[in-house]
């Protein structure tokens, strides 16, 4: 409450929020939710791109009866609004992923939980009725992997996001000399440790380096598919070869993403590749402030939904749907 009364009034946009979290966090917590990878280029390229989109209003139509509502994969949701998979949210606010995945529910919109949660698989799917997704990164001991998946099965997630534009972590600086620590990721408790015994540099990129299967490629896509009925969508696609190439292997849907710019810099911005990727089933994922949220949504007509990552509680996500 005391933070609240620093602005005047109740922040009412994403960048008031972000200030009041620039001001409530350690400067570890934050720098890791604010930055990108290397000098940056794509993590500002994100931002201008979208403030470069002029809208182009047509007059006298009927807009009293407005419905946004889409479906995906059989889901039905109430705008073409999700929650991106995103890491630690215990670090901003005290629930967690169950709060995330509260407010997603009070938003009839769909979360996709991150494999580097707070909370578990069971726990977020034990706190509401809210439709889930569960993201997967393949690791070198593929049997971790695949109990992750199965527990998202008996727990009732809907889909496997697989993210695979991370076979390292990326170089993200202000981690390495804030020497970021990964919290405690009870999804890995008994299966793998977080630790990591060197305090050099950032420990959640040494925990990634010792952990990713790098070697994986779309051979194996065929593994993940063995193991699981669930319908499975890819997210970190940016080229039209690849999209192509999701399709022919016969996955669900793609996730257009940059990763947020936090993993391979000097990437296009998300936005400026979707236009190649019109023909596909497509998901869009970058980071976007204010009104470049309707103005994606001109952009893109039906073809494309927009994920949304939001730290700052299902109280304050709730009340601005």
């Amino acid at each position: 409450m005391l933070l609240l009364l620093i602005m005047e009034g109740e922040p009412v946009n994403v960048n008031e929020f972000q200030e009041l979290a620039r001001l409530a966090l350690p400067k570890m917590y934050y720098d890791y939710y604010d930055g990108g990878a290397e000098d940056q280029y794509t993590l500002k390229e994100n931002v201008e791109s979208f403030r470069k989109i002029a809208l182009r209003p047509r007059i006298l139509v009927d807009v009293s009866r407005i419905d946004l509502s889409t479906i995906i994969l059989g889901h039905r949701i109430s705008a073409p609004i999700m929650i991106a998979p995103t890491a630690f949210h215990k670090l901003a606010h005290p629930q967690g992923e169950v709060a995330t995945a509260r407010a997603a529910a009070a938003s009839n919109t769909i979360m996709v939980l991150s494999y580097m949660s707070t909370c578990t698989v069971e726990e977020v799917a034990s706190s509401c009725n809210a439709v889930r997704f569960f993201q997967l990164y393949v690791y070198k001991r593929r049997d971790i992997s695949a109990q992750l998946v199965h527990r998202a099965e008996r727990n009732g997630y809907k889909a496997i996001v697989l993210t695979v534009d991370a076979p390292r972590l990326g170089r993200r600086e202000a981690d390495i000399k804030n020497k970021m620590i990964a919290p405690q990721l009870n999804n890995f408790e008994g299966l793998i440790s977080t630790k990591v015994d060197h305090d050099e540099g950032s420990n959640l990129e040494a925990f990634a380096k010792g952990t990713f299967d790098a070697s994986f490629c779309w051979r194996d896509l065929g593994w993940l598919r063995a193991i699981t009925n669930l319908p499975i969508l890819i997210k970190g696609v940016l080229t039209r070869e690849d999209a192509i190439k999701a399709m022919e292997v016969g996955v669900d849907g793609i996730i257009v993403s940059n990763h947020g710019a936090r993993q391979l810099d000097y990437t296009p911005a998300t936005i400026c590749v979707l236009e190649e990727l019109l023909n596909h089933e497509t998901y869009a994922l970058g980071h976007v402030l204010q009104t470049s949220l309707f103005r994606l949504f001109t952009l893109l007509e039906e073809k494309f939904l927009f994920s949304l990552m939001e730290e700052c509680g299902e109280e304050q996500m709730s009340s601005r749907h």
